[in-house]
């Protein structure tokens, strides 16, 4: 899909809904273990409409067809520490049989871009791009140095994006000090009061494979030593374990902003009047309900070939999400439950991250939304899941979520992310180019 010659006077409001559906059009699809179409044809098309306003970018690849794509714009003050503005590139895989339009259609309906990856996350990598493109053909420059990169990889940890290009083109990145990504500047309702969530901190990420190993033997016989029956005792451990309530600073400085939108308690100690205040939160308290603590969640078995046949071995994986500076107990409590008959390996393991939640790139950020929504409110939170934020840590760069989008109070943002029927509202892509502009005219 080339791209198609734009003229001088368009805005990045007016290209920013075609810039979506196009990249929508490409079946990204990541299964995991290097499995999936790739990302190479959604690179070449990113790589094109950065070249077509005269940017200089570079595509490369980890592995064939994972491709990351990745242009600097010189700012105002280069001297300044520069941004890194990123996205991803892939998608998790949609069943079209769930769907009730072409997940890969891109279709535009009742004011929504309707297909896979709207809002996770080629609805920012479209605000990004059109905001870039506007930018460079207006001949304006970002206050700072900006690098732009858009990653393959990213819904399998990155191994074959930005953590690739973290490890193997840290050049790429130089003097940069902090990033902005997605799954945060999004709106919420509390109390009839329209809140802007600003993504401050992530959980860590710990996906395990739980082994077992007992004695095979004839299915009639007895076995106290029987690979299945220590699994499913682990699992069972682990899945149930009610992890304690622990409330980060982030988290701390979100319920008490909640707590004087809607005039309710806020006492760190009373779990009920925490979860009072989570679910003002409407939609959004599945991101935030996850985040007042460690979770563990089992998510596949495997184990025997025959009704008759007791295994040798047995295996299950745990989805695990730990808060950010609480790694190391998370891990021990994990083994610990695991038990003596069962064995960790990790399929994948990365950092939790809590930025600070002032400064001067917050407050930027908090500027351009309300310079947009003047009546609104800004509040930080943390993110249950990840991002590609976690290897650019590894460079010392310190990433915030924030892919503004001004969202209607009946729609279920949260739900959207790796739902069937995702969708965005088009006026939300507007209004988020909006105040990427003037944030990166002021950062």
């Amino acid at each position: 899909m080339p791209a198609a010659p734009q003229p001088a006077h368009l805005s990045a409001a007016d290209e920013v809904v075609d810039i979506c559906r196009d990249l929508i059009r490409f079946d990204t699809s990541n299964y995991g273990d290097n499995e999936g179409p790739g990302e190479r044809g959604a690179a070449e098309h990113v790589a094109g409409l950065l070249s077509d306003v005269g940017l200089d970018t570079e595509i490369f690849e980890s592995s064939p067809g994972r491709a990351s794509v990745v242009t600097r714009l010189e700012g105002a003050d280069s001297s300044r520490p520069a941004l890194v503005l990123h996205g991803h590139l892939d998608v998790v895989p949609a069943r079209a049989d769930d769907w009730s339009v072409d997940p890969f259609g891109a279709e535009e309906r009742d004011g929504l871009i309707w297909g896979r990856g709207a809002v996770d996350m080629k609805d920012m990598d479209a605000m990004i791009l059109s905001v870039v493109r506007q930018m460079a053909r207006e001949g304006r420059k970002p206050a700072r140095d900006v690098v732009v990169a858009m990653f393959a990889d990213e819904e399998a940890g990155g191994t074959y994006g930005a953590r690739w290009a973290v490890d193997n083109r840290p050049e790429l990145f130089e003097g940069a000090t902090e990033a902005i990504s997605e799954v945060g500047g999004f709106s919420v309702e509390i109390a009839g009061r329209r809140a802007y969530l600003l993504q401050t901190a992530e959980k860590g990420l710990s996906w395990m494979r739980l082994i077992a190993d007992g004695r095979a033997g004839h299915g009639s016989q007895v076995n106290r030593d029987n690979a299945v029956t220590h699994l499913a005792d682990a699992v069972a451990r682990i899945g149930r374990h009610p992890w304690p309530l622990d409330l980060t600073p982030t988290v701390h400085a979100l319920l008490e902003g909640v707590a004087q939108l809607t005039g309710l308690p806020f006492d760190p100690q009373d779990p009920d009047g925490i979860d009072r205040l989570v679910q003002a939160l409407g939609p959004a308290q599945r991101f935030v309900g996850a985040t007042l603590r460690h979770t563990t969640n089992p998510t596949q078995l495997t184990s025997g070939y025959k009704a008759n046949v007791i295994p040798g071995s047995a295996e299950g994986t745990i989805d695990g999400r730990f808060l950010p500076g609480r790694e190391d107990e998370f891990v021990a409590k994990v083994a610990e439950l695991a038990g003596e008959h069962v064995r960790i390996e990790r399929i994948h393991h990365d950092i939790g991250l809590e930025a600070p939640h002032t400064g001067a790139l917050v407050d930027a950020m908090t500027d351009a939304l309300l310079a947009e929504d003047p009546e609104a409110t800004v509040l930080p939170y943390t993110l249950s899941g990840g991002t590609d934020n976690k290897s650019l840590a590894r460079l010392g760069i310190t990433g915030y979520g924030f892919a503004p989008l001004r969202l209607t109070p009946d729609l279920d943002f949260a739900g959207m992310f790796h739902g069937v029927d995702e969708r965005v509202p088009t006026d939300a892509l507007r209004f988020g180019t909006r105040v990427l502009d003037r944030l990166l005219a002021t950062c």
